[in-house]
């Protein structure tokens, strides 16, 4: 299950990484991916349909637009039915 967790300032402004699991859109090159998980100071994003993660440092990560989410959401779904 996708989530929609984002980034968020912490009491000490320092930003804290999304959980795994969260639909979130790098910023730097507006793709939407599923954090998997945490290395190092990078926040590690999937495509939504599956494929090659890549690295992100958490502050460049976002809340997707509601038309990003509903998106990601439908390329999942089309995967699963082999469109």
């Amino acid at each position: 299950m996708v989530t929609m967790t984002a980034p968020t300032p912490d009491t000490g402004g320092h930003i804290v990484s999304p959980d795994a699991g969260a639909l979130v859109v790098d910023r730097r090159n507006g793709k939407v991916g599923v954090v998997m998980g945490h290395v190092g100071p990078y926040v590690q994003l999937r495509p939504p349909r599956g494929g090659r993660e890549w690295d992100v440092p958490p502050e460049d990560v976002r809340t997707p637009t509601p038309t990003e989410e509903l998106s990601a959401k439908v390329a999942v779904a089309n995967r699963r039915w082999g469109r």
